[in-house]
């Protein structure tokens, strides 16, 4: 896992960063994501069966990078509090995971502002146009905060496609929507783009949602 991207978001006096973390960032922050992801509540919710150990998060963070997925490093004024990433990337189409850590500071509005950072990036930078998620029941919080961020019910086989239980909840939010609810918020959102990036921009005419 090489650097790739970060985003950016300026919020008052906070600075909210998503760091695309190297294998090197992944080791020195697997001792606080395993504490994060073992926290009796979040293990809950995030229906995990077992602890998860600092060598299990280094697999799951090199799992995603192998299949393509873009993860990231949540930190709020300079300490990580949670991560968030973008799985299942296809042509136009993504699903998406965000846990906001740190149970200090869940409810307090940062989930919302993290994942309007992390759509902003899948909309702009990838040029994806429907992004799902699949939630538990019982993880109101997920629940409400994908609410928020303009997502809506949505059994398609396209959103069933990612569930882990047949009782999971699926939802899907389309760039319009999420345009038109957080676009003010999302364009001032920055993404700094690894080099491979930009030099691969200059050799392809790419349209969708970010050329708008």
């Amino acid at each position: 896992m090489g650097a790739r991207y970060v985003i950016e978001l300026k919020h008052g006096t906070d600075a909210l960063r998503a760091v695309e973390p190297t294998s090197a960032e992944v080791a020195k922050a697997a001792s606080r994501l395993a504490s994060f992801y073992n926290e009796p509540h979040n293990q809950a919710m995030l229906a995990h069966e077992g602890a998860s150990s600092v060598s299990d998060v280094v697999a799951h963070y090199r799992g995603l990078a192998s299949e393509g997925a873009h993860a990231f490093l949540l930190q709020f004024n300079g300490v990580m509090v949670g991560d968030a990433d973008l799985r299942h990337v296809e042509v136009e189409q993504a699903e998406v995971a965000i846990l906001i850590g740190d149970r200090t500071i869940q409810g307090k509005g940062l989930g919302t502002r993290f994942g309007v950072m992390l759509h902003a990036f899948a909309f702009r930078a990838l040029g994806l146009r429907r992004l799902y998620a699949s939630i538990i029941p019982a993880n109101a919080a997920s629940l409400r905060l994908f609410a928020k961020l303009g997502y809506e019910p949505d059994d398609s086989a396209a959103a069933r496609r990612y569930i882990d239980e047949p009782n999971d909840v699926t939802l899907s939010l389309a760039f319009d929507r999420f345009d038109d609810l957080h676009g003010a918020l999302a364009r001032r959102v920055r993404i700094n783009s690894p080099p491979s990036a930009i030099a691969n921009s200059r050799h392809k005419n790419t349209t969708g949602p970010h050329r708008r």
